[in-house]
């Protein structure tokens, strides 16, 4: 899916299972107060492999994780929002159900599928919008049998954009924001409406592909790349541009995906312009990523999103949660959702 491979909400804290790190954050109560947060490095082969040694050391991250931060315990994945002809519940299900292959590109037996009504259609008045999420079996299984061999009671399991849709977005006075997150090996952009996704893309372009530019177009190593893309970024003004031009043509695959969205939301949100685009993961710390996503989108307004900003914590945790602020935007969503 992106950076985060599978996303499971507990009783009390919302687990993030990265390709590079494992997140937790712990709330309580109707204010979302925070209770516990932290994180730990993860190797990607390990994050991303099927072997049941594998499995294992996940496993053995995410209990030493949980007892380092004091945590107490009691996708392939893909989301879509289409338009359905007005109906119940009931007959919303069995029209899934059965006709969920026109939707997800999955097979339906293959996968568990859940869905939830927006509202009405923009489109047809006649119709209603509704969100579709789905993950294959196989791979949730896989992840719920790991957790549950921990001792975890899982309660429910979410697609990325959900939570960053829960954590980063306004909801206030029906706004329309634009949310950009850049991951290690993916970009989610999505498109919220009073603080429900009413658009998903992600596509396969993140900080690697950033660095793996830099490397090929300059001839440099890793750490070198590393040094000059998060140092230097889309500035034009440093080492002459050069490192501009070793990215543009990477950050232009973003820009033409983040154009065809707003594109396509304005076409079917007619008179319901962007506010802002709020930014997270790798695009919060890329020098000139800002202006860029800005001019990409029309220039319209940007902001590092503060995934924290419907949490309430103690004063003295502000520093220290606005440094990592940018690597928590799925886990404190979903530790934010409902069961």
């Amino acid at each position: 899916m992106k950076s985060s491979i599978f996303n499971v909400v507990g009783d009390f804290f919302a687990l993030d299972i990265g390709s590079t790190a494992i997140r937790v954050v712990q709330l309580k109560g109707g204010n979302h107060s925070l209770v516990k947060y932290g994180s730990i490095p993860i190797d990607v082969k390990v994050a991303l492999s099927d072997a049941p040694i594998d499995h294992k050391k996940v496993r053995d991250s995410i209990a030493q994780l949980v007892k380092s931060t004091g945590i107490s315990t009691r996708n392939k994945t893909f989301v879509t929002i289409v338009d359905l002809p007005k109906m119940t519940m009931q007959e919303l299900q069995s029209t899934i159900k059965y006709q969920a292959d026109q939707y997800i590109p999955m097979n339906a037996e293959d996968a568990k599928i859940d869905s939830v009504v927006l509202g009405d259609s923009p489109i047809d008045p006649a119709k209603m919008e509704v969100l579709i999420a789905s993950v294959t079996n196989k791979f949730s299984e896989q992840r719920m049998d790991m957790l549950e061999s921990i001792g975890f009671d899982v309660i429910g399991l979410e697609p990325d954009a959900l939570g960053l849709a829960r954590s980063l977005s306004s909801s206030s006075n029906g706004q329309a924001q634009l949310i950009i997150d850049m991951g290690e090996y993916a970009t989610d952009i999505l498109i919220t409406l009073a603080g429900s996704p009413r658009l998903v893309r992600s596509i396969p372009t993140g900080r690697q592909s950033l660095l793996r530019a830099a490397q090929q177009n300059l001839n440099i190593d890793e750490d070198q790349a590393r040094q000059f893309v998060f140092k230097f970024g889309l500035d034009k003004t440093k080492l002459e541009g050069q490192i501009f031009r070793a990215l543009s043509s990477t950050v232009e695959v973003v820009a033409a995906e983040i154009q065809k969205s707003v594109k396509f939301f304005a076409t079917r949100y007619q008179n319901t312009p962007l506010t802002g685009i709020v930014t997270s993961g790798g695009a919060s710390s890329l020098p000139g990523f800002a202006q860029f996503l800005s001019m990409s989108a029309g220039n319209v307004p940007v902001q590092p999103g503060n995934c924290w900003q419907n949490i309430s914590y103690s004063n003295t945790l502000h520093e220290e949660l606005m440094n990592v602020n940018y690597e928590f935007a799925v886990a404190a969503g979903l530790a934010q959702r409902k069961a």
